[in-house]
């Protein structure tokens, strides 16, 4: 199972960008996907999440100016990032879990990250 992010770049305080993560390989279905980022010096901290039935959850700090949706049929997540400031600056990364196919065992995948830096 891979996973994979993509959309990441620099953007001026107040600007906007879209992270998409892919999940592809053998798996039988994908559970919970979920965004997570970790500034320098920092630990990993959960951004968003949606389930497989769209239920979705936020942190606190992202509420009201991040956006995540999935599609199922793509196997794909997407984080909509709005208004962003400089605090945002962090490497962002994608986590997906899953069901095996067959007898293969369940999955947690991280993905290799992507920079998002926010500056003037």
């Amino acid at each position: 199972v891979q996973v994979v992010e993509s959309g990441g770049g620099w953007v001026q305080p107040g600007g906007s960008l879209t992270l998409s993560c892919v999940v592809s390989g053998r798996f039988y279905d994908v559970a919970d996907m979920a965004w997570y980022r970790q500034g320098e010096g920092s630990q990993r901290d959960l951004v968003a999440l949606v389930s497989a039935d769209y239920t979705t959850t936020y942190a606190d700090f992202v509420k009201g100016r991040f956006t995540i949706s999935r599609d199922n049929g793509k196997k794909r997540v997407l984080l909509e990032m709005t208004n962003l400031q400089p605090e945002d600056t962090a490497v962002y990364f994608c986590h997906a879990q899953g069901y095996g196919l067959d007898y293969d065992p369940d999955f947690f995948e991280w993905g290799q990250g992507t920079q998002v830096t926010v500056s003037w």
